[in-house]
């Protein structure tokens, strides 16, 4: 009996712990979400519908999917904010969508640049984007994806399938799907972040929003970061 009692006690702890544990805030920040703005001054607003089939893997409360096109010289920045409420632990998680996992699989290729990450200003909270630059049939594109939790910046960087995306395009995998999910679970980055949700006391489930802004680079990306920043400046309030 007294081995059966350890035994429950250490179960109701451990499914009691987090509720505990995971309840820190950064007490220098503010606490909210982003909304997202199309009367942009210089730019036309299209929307990009979502497919369903996509829809159902987000399980968003909302979502913001378009192009802006500049009015003058017709660059075009692509959108993208999805945004859940609440989380439901069975469902896949948001941060899981990063382009460094969805993007690779459809076919994108990484290319290696520097810095991975950049940090912008947005309404005095300064926020950590992961950089990448990724190609499609011979276009580049630059891209910036980031996201909050609980309204407030995360404890940690969304980079946990970065060395998994580079690893599939040395190895050029037969099933990414498999070999993805093996390759994730041993891999540090992965882990990383676990840890360093873990000694935040910052949740990883919870309230989300993730959000990614992309443009075609035409010559060399220093032009195209200056572009994302101003634009990603003026689109989020």
């Amino acid at each position: 009996m007294a081995i059966n009692f350890a035994a429950s006690l250490l179960i109701v702890l451990l499914w009691a712990f987090p509720k505990f544990w995971y309840t820190a805030k950064d007490e220098s920040q503010s606490v909210g979400w982003f909304q997202e703005k199309t009367d942009l001054p210089g730019w036309d607003y299209f929307e990009i519908p979502v497919a369903e089939s996509a829809e159902r893997v987000l399980v968003a409360d909302t979502l913001f999917s378009g192009e802006f096109v500049n009015t003058t010289n017709f660059l075009k920045v692509t959108a993208f904010s999805a945004r859940r409420l609440s989380e439901d632990m069975n469902e896949i998680g948001l941060f899981v969508h990063t382009p460094d996992r969805c993007w690779t699989e459809s076919g994108w290729q990484i290319s290696p640049s520097q810095p991975e990450t950049v940090t912008i200003s947005i309404n005095d909270r300064d926020i950590l984007f992961e950089r990448r630059i990724f190609s499609f049939q011979g276009v580049q594109h630059l891209v910036y994806f980031t996201g909050l939790i609980d309204g407030q910046t995360l404890p940690y960087r969304l980079d946990h399938n970065l060395s998994v995306a580079m690893r599939f395009q040395l190895n050029h995998e037969q099933d990414k799907s498999t070999a993805g999910a093996t390759a994730r679970s041993s891999d540090s980055r992965f882990w990383n972040r676990i840890w360093e949700s873990f000694t935040s006391r910052r949740r990883i489930t919870g309230p989300k929003q993730f959000l990614r802004i992309s443009t075609e680079i035409s010559g060399q990306s220093d032009n195209e970061d200056t572009i994302l920043r101003n634009f990603i400046a003026s689109w989020l309030t």
